[in-house]
């Protein structure tokens, strides 16, 4: 078993070409011993958003706190706490805070995905 709290955990800026007041605090992950999977906490401040980009592994998403816009191919979709989501493989796609706090919301992705 491994218990870990984020608020141990310092979350790093984003810096991908496209990202705007995002940052990454990554929670589990195989340093941790997860065998297949990453579990990362993002935060998104009022305005941001994440690049819009795809890949070939899905996105498994939990908003914790905020509301947004998921931006993708098949369309748009509001979110606010409480929400999951799920982007496909492949499906280009980005999470943009369209509130006046900060958004904050899990991902868990397979560990190749976890950049």
């Amino acid at each position: 078993m491994k218990h870990v709290s984020a608020n141990d955990r310092t979350p790093a800026p984003v810096n991908a070409e496209g990202a705007v007041d995002v940052s990454k605090a990554r929670l589990i992950t195989e340093e941790e011993g997860s065998p297949t999977v990453a579990m990362r906490l993002f935060e998104v401040g009022p305005g941001g958003n994440t690049p819009y980009h795809a890949h070939d592994w899905e996105h498994v998403v939990y908003v914790l706190e905020g509301k947004g816009r998921l931006t993708s191919e098949s369309g748009e979709a509001e979110f606010s706490a409480g929400d999951a989501l799920l982007t496909s493989p492949d499906e280009e796609h980005n999470f943009t805070n369209t509130g006046e706090t900060r958004l904050r919301f899990l991902c868990v992705v397979p560990l190749r995905g976890d950049a």
